[in-house]
């Protein structure tokens, strides 16, 4: 009996010790990999802004922009080029995503923005608004967005709003468009 015990004894081994220095070199790895991938992703959000450099500067909101037709708190979630919701534009700070505060005038839409650039679209540059499910970035219920169209230097841009209330919603598409309505037959 006892041979079949000291042969037991003999097969069992011990569990391996766990080699920390290989341990350690992989979690580091892994680390210089992901910060990596974050400072690619940076300088690619800096060549897109190199390759819209020709977009001009926006115009800022106006001192007295007229009494409000109507107002909206909100989020401002991007722009991009206009029918191409994916083409997100980033010169100028509209890449930037902040909260917002719309005001719609007779003279045009200040977009007022804590923390990022304010910038001001005159009444004749609106080109329209519509309920949309996404923009760059961003994709919401269907309806859940409004993207206001507009031209600035000779691009015409998409931007995405969401009210803090998204049933205004409604509202803005029928004031932005006959906003441009008017604007486009008092330029007849």
């Amino acid at each position: 009996m006892t041979p079949l015990i000291t042969t037991l004894a003999d097969e069992q081994k011990s569990e391996a010790v766990t080699d920390w220095a290989a341990r350690a070199g992989w979690v580091v790895g892994l680390l210089l990999f992901v910060a990596l991938l974050y400072w690619l992703m940076r300088e690619g959000w800096k060549w897109r802004g190199t390759l819209q450099g020709d977009l001009p500067e926006l115009p800022a909101v106006p001192d007295e922009p007229g009494e409000a037709r109507l107002t909206m708190a909100g989020r401002y979630h991007g722009s991009t080029t206009a029918g191409q919701w994916l083409d997100r534009i980033v010169a100028r700070g509209l890449g930037t995503r902040s909260r917002v505060e719309l005001t719609l005038t007779e003279q045009g839409l200040a977009v007022v923005r804590p923390g990022a650039e304010d910038f001001f679209v005159p009444a004749a540059g609106l080109r329209g608004a519509r309920l949309d499910k996404g923009i760059a970035g961003k994709v919401l219920a269907e309806g859940g967005l409004l993207v206001v169209t507009w031209r600035h230097g000779d691009k015409e841009i998409d931007s995405g709003f969401r009210a803090d209330h998204p049933a205004e919603h409604a509202a803005w598409v029928e004031a932005l468009t006959s906003l441009n309505n008017s604007t486009t037959e008092g330029a007849r």
